[in-house]
């Protein structure tokens, strides 16, 4: 568990399947992911894959509900890739709670998390450039951008471009 200011990062438990779907089923929160909008029972399989790779040793993806109080507002995580010390972040937020910082606020605690307590090297994260509000959110906490790719990946019928975020541990720790 990780808190922050407003919120806590915790575990993602099957009792989360109602409010996770409720995000991840519309189809404008996923327009720029890889996933399609998924039905409760696909939401129930993506938390069962989560808690599987939470038991992994060593553990290399990190998937945490953001709760606000009792409100459950979205999900924020980092999987580490072929090499340990490099991980790539993300976020979700339900509509509702859209525009009231806590994507910033729990991205934020999450880079705290990967640099002082997993010990990564680098942290990074992608988003489409159709979608500044990503973007603002890796600005905020202190990434620094990297790259523009363009027409890099087909995503549901099209090609499309990639801005890429990332921060090194010792830039954390300025």
């Amino acid at each position: 568990m990780i808190a922050t200011e407003r919120l806590v990062l915790r575990e993602l438990t099957l009792d989360d399947v109602p409010a996770l779907h409720a995000i991840i089923s519309l189809p404008e929160v996923v327009r720029y992911q890889t996933e399609d909008p998924v039905d409760e029972e696909g939401t129930r399989a993506v938390i069962e894959r989560i808690r599987d790779a939470a038991t992994v040793t060593p553990r290399l993806v990190f998937d945490f509900a953001m709760m606000h109080g009792a409100d459950f507002v979205g999900r924020v995580g980092m999987k580490r890739g072929e090499d340990p010390r490099i991980a790539s972040l993300w976020f979700e937020v339900a509509p509702a709670h859209h525009g009231k910082g806590y994507a910033t606020e729990a991205a934020r605690a999450l880079l705290g998390f990967a640099f002082e307590d997993v010990g990564l090297h680098r942290v990074a994260g992608d988003c489409d450039p159709r979608n500044p509000g990503s973007a603002r959110v890796m600005e905020r906490i202190g990434m620094r951008r990297e790259a523009h790719f363009v027409q890099n990946i087909f995503i549901k019928g099209e090609w499309c471009d990639s801005v890429v975020f990332a921060m090194l541990a010792s830039e954390w720790r300025r």
